[in-house]
C-alpha cells in the first residue's frame, strides 16, 4: 500500500515533468515567433495562434466531455484569458519584431519576480530563502544572456517597453489563473482562457485573412505550431503543474527559458552564442535548480491535510491524474467541483 508521502512524491514528479514540457515548448515559441513574424503582423499572428490552439483544445475537451467550468472559476479564467492569452501574446509578438530573442527573453523574465511579489501579496505564497536565492541567480543569468545577445539583432526602446508590458500581462495572468485551478480542471482553464484570448484578438481578423493569402507556407506552419504546441499543449501542462505548487515556484521554473532560447536560436537562427551568453544560460539553469530544491519538503500540516482530503474524497487529485483531467475537489461551502496549469515564463 502506497504511503501518502510516496503519492505526494509521484505528484511532484508529474508536476515537474509537466512544467519541463511547458518550458521547452515556450522556449521554442520565441524562435517560431521571430520566423513567422516576417510574414504576419503581431495581432494577426496572435489571433492565428490562439484560433489554432482553441480548435485543438476544443476537440480534446469534447472528446473528454469536460463541459463548462463552474461559475466560481470564470473570474480567474477571464482575467488570465485577457491578460495572458490576449494582451501578452500580441505585445510579445510586436516586441519580438523590435528586439532579438535574447533581449525579449531577458525583459519578459522580469515576470517571475512580479509573480513572486503578486503571489505573496494576493495568494499568500511563501518566499523561502532557496526560492529567493534561486530567482536572484537565474535573473543574473538572464541579464547576462540578454546583454550578450542584444547587440546582434538590434533593440529599440519600444521593443523593450512592449516586452515589459508582456511580462506584466504574463504575471497577472498566472496569478489570476491559480485560484481558478482550485475549481476547474487544467484543460478547462486553458481551453476557455485561450478562447477568451482569441475573442480579444478578433479585431485583427481582417489582417489575418489578408496576410495568410500572401504568407509563405513556412510562416503559416510556424503559426499553427505556436497554436498547437506552445499554446494548447504547453499551457495545459503548465496549468496542471501550477495547480500542484505555488505560483512563485512555477514562475521561477521558467528561468530555464533564456538558456533554452540561446540553444534554439543557435540551431534555428544561426545566432552563435559567446562565452558570456553560455555563462548566463548556465546561471539560469543553476538558479532554477536552487529554487526547485527542497520543494519536496512539505509542512507536516499540509501533508496531514492532504491525507485527510484524500480519505474524505477518494476521487481527489493525485499524481496519477492526467493533465486536463477533472477529479472532484471540495471547496469550503461548496459542492465538489471539477479540479485539477501554467505558464513563463511563457511565450
Amino acid at each position: 500500500m502506497n504511503s501518502p508521502r510516496r503519492a505526494g512524491r509521484r505528484t511532484e514528479w508529474a508536476a515537474a515533468g509537466a512544467a519541463a514540457v511547458s518550458v521547452v515548448l515556450w522556449a521554442s515559441a520565441f524562435v517560431s515567433i521571430r520566423s513567422a513574424g516576417d510574414a504576419y503582423s503581431p495581432g494577426a499572428l496572435a489571433l492565428g495562434r490562439l484560433l489554432s490552439g482553441a480548435a485543438v483544445l476544443g476537440v480534446v475537451c469534447a472528446i473528454r466531455r469536460e463541459g463548462w467550468p463552474p461559475r466560481s472559476a470564470w473570474r480567474g479564467i477571464a482575467a488570465s484569458g485577457v491578460l495572458w492569452f490576449g494582451i501578452y501574446m500580441v505585445v510579445l509578438n510586436w516586441g519580438e519584431q523590435q528586439v532579438d530573442a535574447g533581449t525579449a527573453a531577458l525583459v519578459v523574465n522580469i515576470g517571475p519576480i512580479l509573480i513572486a511579489l503578486l503571489g505573496a501579496r494576493l495568494l499568500g505564497d511563501l518566499m523561502p530563502p532557496r526560492l529567493l536565492a534561486g530567482m536572484a541567480v537565474s535573473f543574473a543569468g538572464a541579464v547576462a544572456v540578454g546583454l550578450s545577445m542584444s547587440g546582434r539583432g538590434g533593440s529599440s526602446v519600444l521593443g523593450v517597453v512592449l516586452c515589459l508590458l508582456a511580462a506584466v500581462g504574463y504575471a497577472g495572468g498566472v496569478v489570476a489563473q491559480k485560484p481558478a485551478l482550485a475549481r476547474a480542471s487544467a484543460l478547462q482553464v486553458t481551453t476557455f482562457g485561450c478562447a477568451i484570448g482569441a475573442v480579444v484578438c478578433l479585431p485583427f481578423a481582417g489582417q489575418l485573412a489578408h496576410e495568410t493569402g500572401s504568407a509563405p507556407l513556412s510562416a503559416t506552419l510556424n503559426m499553427v505550431y505556436l497554436g498547437v504546441f506552445p499554446t494548447a499543449l504547453a499551457f495545459t501542462t503548465w496549468a496542471y503543474a501550477l495547480a500542484r505548487t505555488t505560483a512563485s515556484r512555477m514562475g521561477a521554473t521558467t528561468y530555464a527559458v533564456p538558456a533554452l532560447v540561446v540553444g534554439m536560436s543557435w540551431l534555428a537562427l544561426g545566432e552563435v552564442p559567446g562565452l558570456l551568453t553560455l555563462a548566463g544560460g548556465a546561471l539560469c539553469l543553476a538558479g532554477v535548480a536552487v529554487s526547485r530544491s527542497g520543494s519536496r519538503t512539505a509542512p507536516p500540516d499540509a501533508t496531514a491535510e492532504a491525507a485527510t482530503a484524500q480519505t474524505a474524497a477518494p476521487g481527489a487529485v493525485t499524481g496519477d491524474t492526467a493533465a486536463g483531467a477533472t477529479p472532484p475537489l471540495t471547496t469550503a461551502g461548496a459542492a465538489p467541483e471539477p479540479g485539477p496549469e501554467r505558464t513563463p515564463h511563457s511565450a
